[in-house]
């Protein structure tokens, strides 16, 4: 791989095709976990592993795989993979476990997940198809984080509440102290809505300044040259 190559994937799983913000996929857990950025960022981590191994294990075999009865292998990839990462947070992180319920069994229906797993890992190298994964998978936790963090600080005044599910003898931020009175609807699921739209608009809004200012910037020379050479050789 390329170092233009991994900056490309990064480009676009952290930010042009973000999945939370860009492709609008797997809002489901994105809105109902995302209660507090400890809940949000755990779920985040434990959809990256399954993404970067389900992308690693279909770009692997994909040569192998029928066309016709590709997806259901994949799901079932994606599937026995889930239940790894399942059993290892029943298993490790149980009280963490217990929170999450049943939106860590609901990663094999993320549609993010079966998308990568389609769109690229089914047609390209294994080492690249890693690496997006990975990239996808943190583009979705740093929108999970940002949305769990502002539904917490807005709701009830803290940061990594629960962060002792984790960290054994941790505990949670006060930022606004012991008599903030709370946000109520910041933590219900209306909250959720419009927090994730107001994060969609910020970034709508960025990629409008980002394209204005690539406008305004001067063609490369390279460019240039091009273009004054198929002008020399048509005249």
């Amino acid at each position: 791989m390329t170092p233009t190559e991994f900056r490309d994937l990064a480009w676009n799983g952290l930010w042009k095709q973000n999945p939370g913000l860009a492709q609008l996929l797997g809002l489901c857990p994105i809105l109902a976990v995302s209660t507090t950025m400890v809940n949000a960022v755990s779920l985040g981590l434990a959809t990256i592993l399954v993404m970067a191994l389900a992308n690693l294990a279909v770009s692997a075999l994909r040569n192998l795989i029928p066309y016709e009865i590709r997806i259901p292998v994949f799901i079932l990839i994606i599937a026995a993979l889930v239940t790894v990462v399942d059993l290892a947070f029943n298993a490790w992180l149980h009280d963490l476990y217990l929170v999450l319920g049943i939106f860590i069994p609901l990663i094999v229906t993320n549609c993010i997940v079966l998308a990568r797993v389609e769109a690229y890992a089914a047609k390209n190298d294994p080492l690249t198809s890693t690496v997006d994964g990975l990239m996808m998978g943190l583009g979705l936790v740093w929108v999970l984080a940002v949305l769990g963090g502002l539904r917490e600080l807005l709701g009830a005044g803290t940061l990594f509440s629960g962060i002792d599910m984790i960290l054994p003898g941790a505990s949670a931020l006060s930022v606004f102290g012991d008599d903030y009175p709370g946000f109520l609807i910041a933590i219900l699921p209306p909250g959720a809505f419009f927090a994730l739209g107001v994060l969609i608009a910020v970034f709508n809004a960025l990629n409008v300044r980002l394209a204005a200012r690539a406008r305004r910037m001067p063609p490369p020379a390279a460019a240039v040259h091009e273009a004054e050479s198929g002008s020399a050789a048509a005249g």
